[in-house]
């Protein structure tokens, strides 16, 4: 992005939210174990798309009359010895196009007198341990501005064709992941050598992971991230995992079989999964809310447990009273973009339209995304069907859903594992489009690439 997109992204920030002072802080650097030992530096994404600056110890405040100041640690001479030289605040500021910097040092009292005139200071929320302090120390125990965080959702919401790119050049990275995934997934590797090889490739293209990546045998844990199994013949390897370019993100989840082929039990499963996401691909139509496109999933899932004898009865019925969340306890989606579960930090305002909430219903109740989808919308499309042995037993003791699920049948699957399949789309004016090169993902393209 160049310096007059964020400029231009500040000034409908300006016309959007009136009344008050803006206050924007980017994130800090994080220690492991002792201060000087810190996780890689990840920027605070509102700060980026704001600002472009990618630095920690930074602020930013926009007025009402259109002035806007930039805060940052100007560093010491000696900096330079341990980490070379640097972009000096003036430098940063006159790249991001703001006029005015000074020393974070100086922004405790720059906000003190806004608030002693009684002007509002609008703030984000906070997802930070060291950002609340800091906003506690400044403001007192104010609240996030929903004023704010509608319009950033807003802006953030619809991606340019700038942005679109990033997220290609991610996806691209992870196409090569899964190609190399796809060429060494064999019987006695383990789980942590395909990790670590798939994390290799996006740091030989310099990018960073979006995300811890998943890469299980246990497919049936949503988000387990613990790398210690050896590979079996007869197992499925569950991968969902991303990278960033420039700080935009890809998520994409592949199910491949250790030995090559799925079996037939397998398949049948795996079938399944492609058709709900090529279901609910095909929902994604002008007028349709995201909580249409997970139904559309939902009810292919049904239909076909039907067709294995793993569900009975009315497709609707069971899908209306949430029997299927035996087998899909998560939501269609997300949105994704600079960050890989696009602005949650800012809550249900991302994915409920004001006025709405979200259900109660077990499964339903993780559908992140369910409003109105708008062209230029960046969205994830990933169901699932996983065979989770303590909630089988559980819905099984309590009789639950007792008339849709074949119990019996079930039983014969616990062992199974999980099965995902995911890819990043861009919502269109006509429907929508998978963004970034094809990653194979039919039973026929997975078995003859691992043959």
């Amino acid at each position: 992005m160049d310096s007059a997109t964020y400029k231009a992204r500040r000034k409908v920030l300006r016309k959007t939210v009136t009344g008050g002072v803006m206050l924007f802080f980017g994130n800090n650097d994080s220690s492991r174990n002792y201060r000087d030992n810190i996780y890689p530096f990840r920027q605070d994404s509102n700060f980026i798309y704001l600002t472009g600056i990618n630095k920690p110890g930074m602020a930013l405040m926009i007025f009402p009359d259109g002035k806007e100041m930039l805060f940052g640690d100007p560093g010491h001479p000696d900096d330079l010895i341990w980490s070379g030289p640097s972009k000096s605040l003036e430098e940063l500021a006159d790249g991001a196009e703001i006029a005015q910097f000074e020393s974070i040092d100086k922004l405790a009292e720059l906000v003190e007198v806004t608030v002693e005139h009684k002007v509002k200071v609008h703030f984000l929320p906070s997802y930070r341990p060291g950002r609340k302090s800091k906003l506690a120390e400044l403001l007192g125990s104010a609240e996030p501005s929903q004023d704010l965080i509608k319009a950033i959702v807003a802006l953030r919401e619809v991606k340019s064709d700038e942005e679109i790119a990033e997220m290609e050049q991610a996806i691209a990275v992870s196409a090569l992941m899964y190609q190399a995934a796809f060429n060494v997934t064999k019987t006695d590797l383990t789980e942590a050598r395909i990790r670590g090889m798939i994390e290799g490739i996006a740091m030989m293209e310099n990018l960073p992971m979006s995300f811890p990546p998943i890469v299980t045998t246990h497919g049936e844990v949503l988000h387990n991230i613990t790398f210690e199994n050896t590979l079996e013949d007869g197992q499925l390897l569950l991968v969902d995992s991303g990278v960033e370019s420039k700080g935009y993100c890809s998520d994409i989840t592949r199910t491949i079989p250790v030995s090559s082929v799925f079996s037939i039990k397998q398949k049948d499963i795996y079938n399944t999964v492609l058709q709900a996401q090529e279901a609910a691909i095909n929902a994604i139509l002008p007028g349709a809310t995201n909580k249409d496109v997970h139904f559309a999933a939902a009810t292919a899932i049904v239909d076909g447990l039907k067709d294995v004898g793993l569900m009975t009865g009315d497709t609707q019925e069971a899908v209306s009273a949430g029997a299927h969340a035996l087998f899909y306890p998560h939501g269609i989606g997300h949105m994704i973009g600079l960050d890989v579960h696009d602005m949650e930090d800012l809550g249900d305002a991302v994915g409920y339209a004001e006025g709405s909430s979200r259900s109660d219903q077990f499964g339903l109740a993780y559908l992140r995304l369910a409003k109105e989808l708008k062209p230029g919308f960046t969205i994830t499309i990933e169901p699932g069907i996983y065979f989770i042995p303590e909630l089988i037993d559980r819905w099984k003791a309590d009789k639950m859903h007792s008339s849709f699920i074949n119990y019996e049948a079930v039983e014969k699957y616990k062992d199974f594992g999980g099965i995902r399949i995911e890819d990043d789309l861009l919502v269109t004016a006509e429907g929508s489009r998978v963004l970034g090169p094809p990653i194979p993902k039919t039973t026929d393209d997975i078995e003859v690439l691992m043959g």
